[in-house]
């Protein structure tokens, strides 16, 4: 039946695109571009000041600088399943990396927002990291809306950034100049740089012919750009920088600073990025496609705080976070469920639609881009979506509706944002109550001072999770879990964490 409605949804998105494209206007491209793993304070908007990157800051000098934009979950797998179902934490397929070394995959009668614009008439592309599904589930994304992928499909492979190999669509692309780098006991550790700041991975003999992966799948995706400069576009740029392991190519204008190594890496990580994002800003600009495609921004989480495992023992240095002065201005970090492992700096632009230089402080989280895009492409999003629209923003309009609320559950905790409220559940704990803007760290509790909210609350935490089959429900017991599973005749799934 779920199938039946998607197909009849489907064919009256294609309607839909065809009537809106025979005004003889084409429709515009979009592009996502989703960072991995970056902070807040990472880039010149958000404050950086010693990490280089114009063509980043560009994005907000010509467009729209968001600062309450939220991220689908805290860790990178459940936030991409929000950002691609248009559905929240308590409704998308995949809520957490994976349970006991099992990762789920999105399943067939799944929507995406690369069907939505697929049935539009668009061309969809991803380049970089799915992170919903491995090589033997159903979830590929060739079978979930997009022309064309490159990339990795498991985020444990794009640890390194040295592959052995990547998918392109369903077959995999080796590097044999990359050799044995991609092995753990070579891609764990530290890698020594020369004097000019280039690298020379461990596990390799000649670095000539290795073939960085970033740089691989980022050129891959400017000739998606080309090849379909004709026909609307989706491109959902599923950067990895600058998540570790910490490596880059070369250090470049960092090589002779005063400073820690993975401190040189993490900031020529991050300005490799914005190059590349300056490589995209110049293609569109030469193939005229400019003013008619829309560019989104953001990171995947909340405050990663720059963290690489090797280096933590480092006492002796500040961290990343604090050398760069990274954090959000909320508590919560990835991994947990306070505001900042959710709130993530976003950036917008289109231009001559979006007006030039703008800082919005509306209240938009991952769920909200599929409507938003529904709406670019001028076609009707599904029912059963928990995203809002927030093209009216973009364009400077007044009719822009809000949400009551935005939800999130991860590891059995649950929380909301609810004006200008935070209100956080542990899972079988109590539920606390914050002021963001008076207590943005998130430290005096006001549950008892406002019952009137505590009990709203507890009805959305209710309404809003719908159980999994995979992860257990918030304060599920781990007996009470497996009996439900039990009953349901679902049996343990294999370990697949590491199937590549």
């Amino acid at each position: 039946m779920k199938k039946t409605i998607i197909a009849i949804f489907a064919l009256f998105c294609t309607l839909s695109g065809a009537v809106a494209q025979k005004s003889g206007k084409k429709s515009p491209n979009i592009i996502y571009i989703l960072s991995d793993d970056l902070n807040w304070g990472d880039t010149g908007p958000f404050g950086q000041k010693l990490i280089r990157t114009p063509n980043i800051d560009r994005l907000a000098r010509e467009g729209m600088k968001f600062t309450q934009a939220y991220a689908g979950n805290a860790v990178c797998a459940p936030s991409r399943s929000c950002l691609m179902q248009g559905k929240h934490p308590g409704h998308a397929r995949v809520r957490d990396n994976g349970y006991k070394a099992y990762r789920e995959s999105l399943r067939p009668g799944d929507f995406t927002v690369a069907h939505l614009l697929q049935n539009a008439g668009y061309k969809t592309g991803l380049f970089g990291k799915w992170g919903l599904s491995v090589n033997n589930q159903p979830g590929l994304p060739n079978d979930m809306g997009f022309d064309e992928f490159y990339g990795y499909l498991n985020q444990q492979h794009a640890h390194t950034y040295y592959p052995e190999f990547l998918y392109h669509n369903k077959e995999k692309v080796y590097f044999p100049g990359n050799q044995e780098h991609y092995k753990l006991e070579n891609y764990s550790k530290p890698s020594p740089y020369d004097a000019d700041g280039k690298v020379h991975p461990l596990g390799m003999k000649d670095p000539s012919q290795a073939k960085y992966s970033f740089d691989v799948y980022a050129e891959k995706s400017l000739e998606f750009v080309k090849k379909n400069k004709d026909a609307p576009f989706f491109l959902y740029l599923a950067y990895t920088l600058p998540h570790g392991q910490l490596i880059v190519p070369e250090l470049g204008e960092y090589k002779d600073k005063d400073w820690p190594i993975q401190h040189k890496e993490w900031a020529a990580m991050v300005t490799r990025m914005d190059t590349e994002v300056g490589k995209l800003l110049a293609l569109l600009k030469e193939l005229g496609l400019d003013e008619n495609t829309v560019i989104l921004f953001s990171s995947d989480n909340g405050n990663p705080s720059g963290y690489e495992k090797r280096y933590v023992t480092d006492k002796k240095t500040p961290s990343i976070s604090q050398f760069f002065n990274l954090s959000s201005p909320t508590r919560g970090g990835k991994g947990n469920t306070y505001d900042g492992a959710f709130h993530v700096p976003a950036l917008a632009r289109w231009t001559k639609h979006i007006a030039p230089g703008q800082v919005s402080d509306h209240v938009w989280a991952f769920w909200d881009f599929l409507p938003t895009a529904a709406e670019i492409a001028g076609v009707t999003p599904p029912s059963d979506i928990d995203g809002i629209s927030f093209l009216p923003t973009l364009l400077g309009k007044k009719d822009q509706k809000q949400h009551e609320f935005l939800y999130w559950e991860f590891d059995q905790d649950q929380a909301l944002r609810y004006g200008k409220w935070y209100v956080h559940k542990s899972n079988g704990g109590e539920i606390e109550l914050y002021d963001l803007v008076a207590d943005p760290q998130q430290s005096k509790n006001q549950s008892q001072l406002h019952p009137d909210i505590i009990k709203r609350a507890t009805e959305i935490f209710k309404k809003e999770h719908t159980p999994s089959d995979v992860w257990p429900s918030p304060g599920e017991q781990p007996e009470a879990f497996e009996k439900r599973l039990k009953k349901g005749n679902i049996h343990a799934r294999e370990s697949n964490v590491s199937l590549y």
